[in-house]
């Protein structure tokens, strides 16, 4: 769970909190302060309608592909690692493909996002991102592995860690 003992869990938590706070903060400047959003150094070469349209079009896929691995995780869906509470290891629909559907869709999210809106903050949100949730995966995957052995192992074989 995202606590406050200090640990690399809830250090990764408060991270990915910053990171979401920085995306919320250039969203607001460019939708009600767009005079100040030339501080976030935005990428002009890459303000083309085409760029943005496919941002968008990673945004709205990622949202859709988020949702659906959230709800084919069902009950065994949890935020940072739980280890009082034993679920299920879930192998069906999405995470056939992908062994982080979720964490894949995110980072697809992030990717959109920074097309849509390129500059100095939003890279460093995909940056960021990206790099804490290699961590958290690593972190996810030795948990997994402990709580179902030889289960996950033969999982690990048949799906990809991203797709």
């Amino acid at each position: 769970m995202l606590g406050n003992t200090g640990n690399a869990h809830d250090f990764i938590g408060v991270v990915f909190r910053l990171t979401f706070g920085l995306i919320v903060a250039v969203i607001i400047v460019f939708a009600f302060f767009a005079p100040f959003y030339q501080y976030a150094a935005p990428f002009i070469w890459l303000e083309h309608q085409a760029v943005k349209s496919i941002g968008l079009v990673l945004l709205v896929a990622s949202l859709v592909w988020t949702a659906v691995a959230q709800i084919q995780m069902g009950a065994s869906w949890r935020i940072g690692i739980d280890e009082k509470n034993q679920t299920e290891l879930v192998q069906n629909g999405l995470f056939a493909v992908s062994r982080n559907p979720i964490f894949f869709g995110m980072r697809i999210a992030l990717s959109g996002f920074f097309l849509t809106l390129p500059n100095a903050i939003t890279l460093l949100a995909l940056v960021l991102g990206d790099i804490l949730m290699q961590i958290q995966v690593r972190l996810e995957e030795e948990f997994l592995r402990n709580a179902h052995g030889e289960k996950y192992e033969e999982y690990c074989r048949t799906a990809r860690r991203w797709i």
